[in-house]
């Protein structure tokens, strides 16, 4: 499980990034690079961390579904994504 500020620092960057998108894409499409470095730096879309909605977990979160690799596993094995179900041969 991720630490609470992680979770609370991501959500955090993602309102920043929400903030700034329109601004930053004016900037870059002038071309006002000196400007654009005048922003906060967790504006950026490149500073984001795709975490897992369920455990904050950072490494192995399909886009997809939005959860670890882990979660997904648990999920398919109780039967709660439909069409999924755990391999075995």
């Amino acid at each position: 499980m991720a630490s609470k500020s992680t979770i609370t620092k991501m959500q955090k960057i993602e309102r920043l990034v929400a903030k700034y998108e329109q601004r930053r894409k004016e900037l870059k499409k002038a071309g006002e690079y000196g400007e654009l470095s005048q922003l906060p730096r967790n504006s950026s879309r490149t500073r984001l961390r795709r975490l897992c909605r369920i455990t904050g977990r950072s490494r192995g979160v399909y886009r997809k579904f939005g959860v670890s690799r882990i979660v997904i596993r648990e999920m398919a094995d109780k039967g709660h994504i439909p069409g999924l179900k755990k391999a075995s041969w």
